[in-house]
């Protein structure tokens, strides 16, 4: 169960912080560079830093699902598989919106501008277009609420249409696999007293 203790140190990283979007936009914007090693189907690193789509959980390695024609495939390198294709075809621009300076890890929101067809010139965010293709999900934070809420409604939709990986009846989903893990590792707590009401 490795890959689910890695996705439970993620969520560690994501609530040691409390950068948002909005803090995030008066950073400076940098294209995925070439030489970005796509590490999972939310991740990339280059030149030592790590690189996560904020708020966007991708399948875990080595959980499957079933195909078609009947073969398990593992889950997480067909959101790898995905993450590159998006962020070759759509050539996106990153923003940081948090950042973890003792692991070097950086999370970003990346945008892409519709150069031709229908919508040119409209953008395209690239944690919604992995999680409406259905081969990424919305981040849970470990109370289970979503990181960033428009992802949430994005994977609605996508689950809704069975698209992706939805259309597949034994999808490992990730949440499930990490907030299980989580509460497993959760020290256990005496209940709050009956005349106040437990902290958030």
């Amino acid at each position: 169960m490795r890959c689910a203790r890695a996705a439970v140190a993620f969520f560690a990283l994501l609530t040691g912080f409390g950068a948002t979007p909005a803090q995030a936009a008066e950073s400076r914007w940098f294209a995925v560079p070439a030489t970005a090693l796509y590490l999972t189907g939310d991740s990339w690193s280059d030149a030592g830093v790590t690189y996560r789509l904020y708020g966007v959980q991708a399948c875990l390695r080595g959980t499957s699902f079933t195909n078609v024609h009947g073969l398990k495939r593992d889950c997480g390198e067909a959101s790898l598989a995905m993450l590159v294709a998006l962020t070759r075809d759509l050539r996106p621009e990153c923003y940081h919106a948090a950042e973890q300076p003792e692991t070097r890890t950086v999370f970003v929101f990346c945008l892409a501008t519709r150069v031709r067809g229908a919508g040119a010139g409209s953008r395209i965010d690239l944690g919604t277009a992995l999680i409406a293709t259905g081969f990424a999900f919305a981040a849970l934070k470990p109370d289970g609420q979503p990181v960033h809420p428009p992802y949430f409604v994005a994977q609605l939709v996508a689950q809704r249409a069975k698209a992706g990986l939805w259309d597949f009846a034994d999808l490992p989903d990730p949440n499930a696999i990490i907030l299980r893990a989580l509460h497993q590792n959760a020290p256990a707590t005496s209940p709050a007293p009956a005349s106040r009401s437990p902290t958030p």
